[in-house]
């Protein structure tokens, strides 16, 4: 049983974004979703009956989402690294998730719930530790300057003679 998981909160978008993710990750699942009793509506503000929680399971990964209002709002403190294994997946996944271009930089994007994603090759520590440290460096100066992490660029940065 995983013994940490996040929680997600949601203004009122908790169903629709777990349905949204799920849509995107295969071996995704949504798992349970509860919804406000009448009990504690002056403490949450919902009408009874909304939805309070969704469970979903990406990939393996258990996450909730609450509907918690428009009390806190996300930020890139907190991000969700996907690993990709071709520049094909880091394309499919950047074309379903990004929604704000002017946050997009070094593989990171926002999604339309405003979630920070790190889109980024299943490699990428190699690409920039390795044990040639000009090539590092020339690897990690090419990722500042990209959006969409581009594999090929990356690779051919840090082989550069």
């Amino acid at each position: 049983m995983q013994k940490f998981y996040p929680n997600l909160w949601f203004d009122t978008q908790a169903e629709e974004a777990a349905n949204f993710y799920v849509s995107i990750f295969p071996g995704s699942k949504l798992l349970n979703t509860t919804h406000y009793p009448e009990v504690g509506q002056e403490v949450s503000g919902m009408a009874p009956g909304t939805v309070m929680t969704v469970e979903f399971e990406l990939n393996g990964q258990k996450f909730t989402g609450l509907n918690g209002g428009p009390i806190f709002k996300f930020n890139e403190a907190v991000s969700f690294v996907v690993p990709c294994d071709s520049q094909e997946e880091i394309d499919e996944i950047w074309g379903k998730l990004s929604a704000v271009p002017e946050s997009e930089q070094c593989g990171w994007l926002k999604d339309k719930y405003g979630v920070s994603w790190q889109i980024v090759p299943s490699n990428m520590d190699e690409l920039l530790s390795g044990n040639d440290e000009a090539g590092n460096n020339r690897a990690m100066e090419a990722m500042l300057k990209m959006h969409k992490l581009d594999i090929a660029g990356l690779k051919a940065a840090a082989s550069q003679a």
